[in-house]
């Protein structure tokens, strides 16, 4: 009869594993089952061939409704060396789809704008306006001072969506060194984020990531454990600079880098989320976590360049699905030198495909349900939680760093990751696999950083230098490109 429906299953008895894994056996011919079916990620957590509903565990989701234009942040980082130059960037990627900028801020001009001053600052944001579009930075040690200065040009507006993003500890770990006690680095820091907070009630403070561990070959679950790590010793820092606890929460930004492998991308944004969240609620705070996703380094190549604008599509993919608030994608041609026009361009347009075509943002937590990322999703956190708990053990994040605790487990994870790229069990698409003969270089600025270095002020404090096992950047593919 039309209209009626037939409940064909019900004349089955429900599938069981145990069937299920005969059969499987019996196509393996001999070869064991987690050897042939069952992978694993370089954290060591196992990826199954089959998840069902009774394996999924219950995981932190963000359900908050999203801007159906703009669910996320589109952030573009500025780091031409002359100022002017810098700020006619800032316009253009404003005028071209970005909403914020990401400000790397280095006196040098090396590896960021050469900025010493607030007059420098003032130049390499020319035209940009502060109270519409959001303005975060990156300057190291310097960044109690940048922070002030961006405050002065911001010219007291409250509603000013400023992030000034001071995080001394990723400095700290990347360079080996402080000038002066890192724990006088983060007191100074929550003592100018004490006083700011006061005039823009919507300015973010501090940054808190796991970005060196992972840009010299940490694991994902390594990284997020520094992360909350940083995360806690920055709220700390900002409750003893007179903020309350739950103020100081709500103005730190969770920073999670991720390279291109998606679906591992996808679980670790939302697990970063569910480590906030059970800090947050330790503390007897409810804050909603706010996560800024960068890309990767790491991963990128300088053979066949071009390929990365796949990971770098990867990274965006990963980012929206997750939930990220805010994404920060890189040039594909990073990895040669500062990116062209057309490079930007690039690295704009593949977050506005994914936003205005793809329509990525349109659900809420769209990976939720799926048991696999949820299973992914909880073993990401339950790992890096132990690796939190292992930091704090170690006497918190400074001591962890100084005593080398996190450097080992990182430098593990690299060699074990370096090691995978080199037998080829992980690839390197134009590098290891599929090289291309005809590859062509693609243009890059040319610029003397030296000819923009400015004076900067010194960011030595008082006291002895205090000093750690550095975490320096990495490439995998550099490895294979020098040989």
């Amino acid at each position: 009869m039309s209209g009626t429906i037939l409940p064909l299953a019900d004349d089955f008895a429900p599938p069981a594993r145990e069937a299920w894994l005969r059969v499987v056996e019996k196509t393996l011919k001999g070869e064991s089952f987690e050897d042939a079916l069952v992978k694993h990620t370089a954290d060591g957590l196992s990826i199954q061939p089959l998840y069902t509903a009774d394996s999924a565990p219950d995981v932190v989701r963000d359900l908050s409704p999203r801007d159906a234009d703009r669910p996320w942040d589109l952030r573009m980082r500025v780091a031409h060396p002359d100022p002017r130059q810098a700020a006619a960037e800032s316009l253009k990627d404003l005028e071209g789809g970005a909403a914020s900028l990401l400000l790397a801020i280095d006196p040098t001009g090396r590896s960021g704008v050469a900025v010493g001053s607030a007059e420098d600052l003032a130049k390499a944001l020319d035209g940009v306006m502060l109270d519409l579009a959001p303005v975060a930075l990156d300057a190291g040690y310097l960044g109690p001072r940048a922070a002030d200065w961006l405050g002065t040009l911001a010219k007291a507006a409250p509603n000013a969506p400023l992030s000034f993003h001071m995080d001394p500890l990723t400095t700290f770990a990347q360079t080996g060194a402080s000038p002066g006690p890192i724990e006088s680095h983060i007191i100074s820091a929550a003592t100018v984020a004490a006083r700011l907070a006061a005039t823009y009630g919507k300015a973010g403070l501090f940054l808190a990531t796991g970005r060196a561990a992972h840009e010299s070959g940490g694991s994902n679950t390594e990284e997020l454990a520094v992360m909350t790590a940083a995360a806690l010793a920055y709220a700390k820092a900002m409750v003893r600079a007179g903020l309350p606890i739950e103020d100081a929460f709500r103005r730190i930004t969770l920073g999670v880098s991720l390279d291109g492998e998606y679906f591992t991308g996808i679980a670790k944004v939302r697990a970063a989320r569910a480590l906030w969240s059970r800090v947050t609620q330790a503390c007897g705070v409810n804050v909603p976590a706010r996560v800024e996703v960068r890309s990767s380094n790491r991963m990128l190549a300088r053979a066949d360049a071009w390929t990365n604008l796949l990971r770098l599509t990867s990274v965006g993919f990963a980012a929206a699905v997750g939930g990220a608030d805010v994404v920060v994608l890189g040039a594909f041609t990073d990895a040669i030198g500062l990116p062209t026009a057309f490079a930007r361009r690039q690295a704009r347009n593949t977050q506005l495909v994914l936003m205005e075509e793809s329509h990525l943002g349109r659900v809420a937590d769209p990976a939720g349900g799926a048991w696999y990322l949820d299973t992914l999703t909880d073993q990401i956190a339950q790992a890096a939680w132990t690796g939190f708990q292992a930091i704090e053990a170690a006497g918190g994040i400074i001591a962890a760093l100084q005593s080398g605790v996190i450097a080992e487990a990182v430098n593990a994870a690299r060699e074990a990751q370096s090691k995978a790229y080199a037998d080829k069990s992980r690839k390197i698409l134009g590098v290891t696999v599929f090289p291309n003969a005809d590859d062509k270089v693609p243009e890059v600025a040319v610029v003397d950083p030296a000819a923009f270095a400015v004076a900067g002020p010194d960011p030595r404090l008082p006291g002895p230098d205090s000093s750690c096992p550095p975490l320096p950047s990495i490439r995998f593919a550099a490895a294979f490109e020098e040989a």
